[in-house]
């Protein structure tokens, strides 16, 4: 059987980089990905690298612990360092993501930054995220966050409608996400993020208008909303396989699209990419991090899900 292997040079076990990826470098902002990929159930529209409990436990043991996670993130950070060798740039962003990254303790999520901070240092103005579950977080923790250097937080909020909410199989409880916002606001968070879903199989125009209205209510200062894809081999793709719930029309995701651009820029915030929305006049309430993705700049990933780009590899 032929190699499925893609064409080019194997990585070396060491992880180095060709000195090409290395020439030039301080041209280019720096950022890290620090996925951990932990959810307390799985969402039927969800094809991430993610797990839940029943999934990392076998008749032999658990395949990998919460408890000792980010000391697994520590060593891949210091691996980093070692691979990038003299590097001079700090890091500019880091984003925490998942998974529920606030499924661990914020003291392990405060000991994956400390540690990109110190193999690498941090600039001053650096944009420090992690994402969130609305359930997975309270007053406490969200302070216990902040005190540890995080400066902008996500929040999953998807829809304002019970039903949406049900058929996308998430189970935080509406109105939660919102009220998340201020309490972030509170703890002392400049920048506070909602992530949006549209086009579930069973929304309305309405639903969806009153899940952009109900975002906008404690006026957080970003706003991401996505079209819905049904992904092969999740269960939401095997229910509407089966019958079972309609699959959304192309024509209806643009329509959507369109009624978010006009809700969100009525309320003061301006489309700056894809499918992310800021406060206009405000650069610093656009998400960085995402800015060096589109950018093409450089980052390192760490944990099963991320990838790193270095100068062009």
């Amino acid at each position: 059987m032929p190699s499925a292997l893609p064409d080019g040079e194997p990585v070396p076990e060491s992880g180095s980089l060709p000195p090409s990826a290395l020439d030039g470098r301080e041209s280019s902002p720096l950022g890290f990905y620090l996925h951990v990929p932990f959810c307390a159930t799985r969402c039927g529209y969800c094809d991430f690298n993610t797990y839940t409990a029943s999934e990392l436990r076998t008749s032999e043991g658990v395949l990998a612990s919460r408890e000792n996670y980010a000391d697994t993130v520590v060593d891949e950070i210091r691996l980093a360092r070692k691979v990038l060798a003299d590097d001079p740039r700090r890091v500019e962003t880091v984003f925490v993501g998942g998974g529920t990254p606030t499924l661990l303790p914020a003291a392990d999520l405060g000991r994956m930054l400390a540690a990109v901070r110190d193999e690498f240092g941090l600039t001053p103005d650096a944009e420090v995220t992690t994402e969130a579950n609305p359930e997975s977080v309270d007053p406490g923790y969200l302070t216990q966050l902040r005190e540890a250097g995080f400066n902008r937080i996500s929040f999953g909020m998807q829809s304002a409608r019970p039903h949406v909410l049900q058929i996308l199989d998430r189970t935080h409880t509406p109105g939660r996400p919102e009220k998340c916002v201020g309490e972030a606001r509170a703890a002392g968070f400049t920048h506070v993020n909602l992530d949006l879903i549209y086009g579930t199989p069973g929304e309305t125009d309405d639903d969806w208008r009153a899940s952009l209205e109900s975002a906008l209510t404690e006026r957080p200062d970003h706003i991401s909303a996505y079209a819905l894809i049904v992904e092969e081999g999740t269960q939401l793709a095997r229910r509407i396989r089966r019958g079972e719930v309609p699959m959304t029309d192309d024509d209806v995701h643009a329509d959507r699209y369109l009624l978010a651009e006009e809700t969100l820029t009525a309320a003061g915030m301006s489309w700056y990419e894809v499918s992310n929305w800021a406060t206009t006049g405000d650069a610093a309430a656009r998400c960085r991090h995402n800015e060096l993705y589109w950018t093409g700049a450089d980052w390192w990933g760490a944990g099963p899900g991320a990838h790193s780009h270095v100068g062009g590899v």
